[in-house]
């Protein structure tokens, strides 16, 4: 699954200036879905393709704010294949939490290298990772890798699969390209250039020529072990474009209409499936996972009820497909408003943002709203939106919780990409930035008593930045601490004994001298063992 690359960013749909000869031959030799709809935002998408739940559900609402971590009681598509004796792994981007009990460690994944936040360069990153020779998290712990980004999780994934080759595996590969910062090796990116696409957009199809070349090598990799005939293949992306062709679609990457949602999706399986061409039906990324369940027979987990369906019988041409009603939106908020930037979806209908309806069949392009032409399918529309937000509404008030102090994670590293607050330091360049002032406050579970330290930073201890406040301030629930802190530091450390349950945990950081005050956006927070 690709980062920001859009339905029309591909050759075999139609782009005339992208080169995508892997995928192009992918698409021809797979069944293709195409009315094939995702969340619109990074985050929403993994939650709801891990989980084959709505996003919404799942806890996962934004991409920063603490709304991108995914609810602990949500079983994974890596959980479910795990428990069935498959080696399961990740390589590339997870974004949907850096800390326990989010991590890819703790939802599946035996195998992983993984970068922070959601993209290179983030602030939960490795600092100064940019792409090229970055540090990535390999099954937890920092490691230097050389290369760039794509091709050292390609390597990383060709590696494990020829390691388990004798044995079922399960291998998602979530690129970050060809999200931005557009950073890619001018070997890729000068051929558009040179053609006159703009320098931002030759970057961003130039990350794509990547991929699509990693992709030829994974698949030549695949038939050499002589796994390609019984290897599922899935190729997707996780929202509509961001700098390239939106398809002829309305809207891009966070739109509710369908440039900002429909996506490509490929599936080949030689030994499984015949190649169908393209399959019309309105199908989601909530039906991936029940779909893999049913085509490997796995076992469903008990006590889940998926929100997707299997769509088998549609890849294997059997039976009738029934008229059915989905829904995306996109939030980006810390608690969700009903309609916002929404879009409820039937075969033939998109009702957006409550009011406005378009017949896609007859208008793909969404230009004509016939919502007063048709005010029987507005009703019927609305009333399965407000079933929909009532089913899913009743745990909105919940925070997911980071956990201190567990044996699983001590210490843990927060950073203010998980801040409860509008104005979010979620780049390493905001961090930099001296004219940002911000804070926020974590929403955190203290799982065991005892006496913590809190060490506060303007940024990750590798970066040397020096704090530049002489007071710091910590409060956790009910338990307050100040003390001086010295400008030039880089760090400040307090102390406290806390108990167990859940709080908001915030800082400060002030200059006395001008008043001005920041969050520490970087804490690192210890139970001390005795």
């Amino acid at each position: 699954m690709t980062d920001d690359q859009g339905y029309g960013d591909l050759a075999c749909h139609g782009n005339p200036h992208i080169k995508t000869p892997s995928l192009d031959w992918l698409h021809a030799h797979s069944t293709r879905l195409t009315n094939f709809h995702v969340d619109p935002t990074c985050s929403p998408t993994r939650s709801a393709l891990m989980t084959g739940r709505y996003s919404t559900r799942t806890g996962v609402w934004h991409t920063i704010m603490g709304r991108s971590l995914l609810r602990a009681d949500e079983v994974t598509v890596a959980d479910v294949f795990a428990s069935a004796g498959y080696r399961t792994a990740i390589f590339g981007k997870w974004h949907l939490g850096d800390n326990y009990p989010f991590r890819v460690q703790d939802r599946g994944f035996q195998e992983s290298i993984v970068h922070g936040g959601g993209g290179v360069g983030q602030t939960p990153d490795f600092w100064g990772n940019d792409y090229f020779d970055d540090t990535y998290r390999h099954n937890g712990v920092p490691k230097p890798f050389k290369g760039y980004c794509t091709d050292v999780f390609f390597d990383g994934a060709m590696r494990f699969i020829e390691a388990n080759r004798d044995r079922p595996f399960f291998v998602y590969i979530p690129t970050n390209a060809p999200h931005g910062p557009y950073n890619v090796a001018e070997t890729y990116s000068k051929p558009y250039a040179d053609a006159g696409v703009p320098a931002n957009q030759a970057r961003f199809y130039g990350m794509i020529t990547n991929i699509d070349e990693n992709v030829g090598r994974l698949r030549g990799r695949l038939k050499e072990l002589g796994l390609e005939e019984n290897t599922l293949f899935i190729f997707m992306t996780d929202n509509g474009t961001a700098a390239g062709a939106a398809g002829g679609m309305r809207g891009r990457k966070g739109s509710e209409y369908e440039g900002g949602h429909r996506v490509p999706f490929f599936i080949r399986w030689p030994a499984g499936l015949e190649e169908r061409g393209d399959v019309p039906q309105l199908t989601a990324h909530i039906d991936v996972l029940p779909t893999l369940i049913d085509l490997c027979g796995l076992e469903s987990p008990k006590g889940v009820a998926f929100d997707g369906t299997s769509i088998a019988p549609l890849l294997k041409g059997r039976g009738d497909w029934p008229e059915r009603t989905l829904f995306v939106h996109s939030q980006r908020i810390d608690h969700p408003q009903k309609w916002r930037k929404s879009s409820v979806m039937t075969e033939r209908w998109r009702l957006v943002n409550g009011k406005e309806l378009y017949d896609v069949r007859a208008d793909p392009a969404q230009k004509n709203d016939v919502a007063a032409d048709q005010p029987d399918v507005v009703v019927r529309l609305r009333k399965a939106y407000e079933a929909w937000w009532d089913d899913h509404s009743g745990r909105f008030g919940e925070y997911c919780r980071i956990v201190l102090g567990s044996d699983k994670e001590n210490p843990s590293r927060l950073t203010a990409h998980d801040w409860h607050t509008d104005n979010v330091p979620w780049a390493q360049g905001h961090v930099r930035s001296p004219k940002m002032f911000a804070n926020g406050p974590w929403a955190v579970e203290v799982e065991r008593a005892g006496r913590y330290e809190f060490t506060l930073h303007r940024a990750h201890p590798e970066a040397d930045m020096p704090l530049g406040a002489d007071e710091a301030r910590l409060k956790l629930g009910d338990v307050e601490v100040v003390q001086p802190a010295d400008p030039g530091a880089t760090g400040v450390t307090l102390a406290a004994d806390l108990k167990p349950g859940k709080a908001m945990l915030q800082t400060w950081l002030t200059d006395k001298a001008t008043g001005k005050s920041r969050g520490a956006y970087v804490v690192v927070v210890k139970r001390l063992v005795t």
